[in-house]
């Protein structure tokens, strides 16, 4: 696969951020207390999570990355933040100190990583901190090429539909990463990225192939889509544009974790695209990148190295 100039790509990724914290430890006996296994702490792993893994991806790939977002004023912020540094992501990330830091900890087993348990720690973010983020958004827009809003339902994109016309102005892409079931604060994107149960809240349970069709292009419509890419998992994608539907079948992988995946596929094709890629073309490497992704484990990265050899 031919490698594009990705460095051309100037990306902004906005949206909910979160520390990914893994407890390692072996599982060797059940408690007499409760019916529930002990874990003997071995090792702590942390990753970036939410839209600083969409951030993190969009490096990996080449992309110039700039990250807007918010976090708490807290021990978990700080080290997220230092993630973010390290991984030479430019990054805005509001302090509130009215809030902890969304934390994603998830106890692991081992040997076999086994997800046992898994606890979040999550607060909307002020709307007096969210205001001065959107002050920030508009001055961030003429450094780049592609808007990522990335939304995990956490708040921090309270003011997404004016951030999305804001972009739309500055002639800018803009892609979103969807949640909940109310997708008219996305109108005007240009491309939104469901998975099968995202969708699925929104259109309702289709019956065939014709049907989902049918009302993928509704929606698409009525939201004045340049496009709807739907994420299928083992199935691929489907790309739908007013000129139809476009099925991209997934490689064959041995999926080990899916997290992230979603994040991974918005991030490449916010790459490829801000690197001048064809749409068609994009959809067919962010599906090889998330093939790449789910062999790994965590909120996990594609590289360019991987992608394209």
């Amino acid at each position: 696969m031919k490698s594009p100039n990705t460095r051309k790509a100037r990306v902004l990724v906005v949206g909910d951020v979160m520390l990914d914290r893994y407890w390692f430890g072996e599982v060797s006996r059940i408690s007499p207390e409760a019916p529930v296994p002990i874990v003997r702490f071995e090792q702590l792993q942390e990753q970036m999570g939410g839209a600083a893994n969409v951030a993190n991806n969009c490096v990996a790939l080449g992309a110039r990355t700039q990250l807007l977002s918010v976090v708490g004023n807290d021990e978990a912020g700080e080290r997220l933040a230092r993630l973010v540094e390290e991984a030479g992501i430019r990054a805005s990330l509001h302090r509130d100190a009215s809030i902890p830091t969304t934390v994603k900890l998830r106890v692991i087993g081992t040997p076999k990583k086994q997800q046992l348990l898994r606890i979040d720690f999550e607060t909307q973010p002020s709307r007096e901190v969210l205001a001065s983020k959107l002050a920030d958004f508009a001055a961030a827009l003429p450094a780049c090429n592609v808007v990522v809003l990335s939304d995990y339902g956490k708040g921090g994109l309270r003011h997404i539909g004016r951030m999305i016309r804001l972009a739309h102005a500055a002639g800018k892409k803009v892609l979103v990463d969807p949640k909940g079931d109310e997708y008219s604060r996305y109108k005007g994107a240009h491309i939104v990225t469901p998975n099968l149960e995202e969708l699925r809240k929104v259109v309702g349970t289709w019956k065939n192939e014709t049907d989902l069709r049918r009302r993928a292009q509704k929606l698409r419509r009525s939201l004045g889509l340049q496009a709807l890419l739907l994420t299928r998992g083992s199935e691929g994608m489907t790309l739908y544009t007013a000129r139809g539907a476009m099925n991209v079948k997934a490689d064959k992988r041995e999926v080990y974790d899916v997290s992230g995946a979603g994040d991974t596929v918005i991030a490449a094709l916010g790459a490829m695209l801000g690197a001048g890629v064809r749409l068609d073309q994009a959809v067919r490497i962010a599906n090889r990148a998330a093939g790449i992704v789910v062999e790994k484990f965590g909120a996990a990265v594609a590289t360019r190295k991987e992608v394209f050899g």
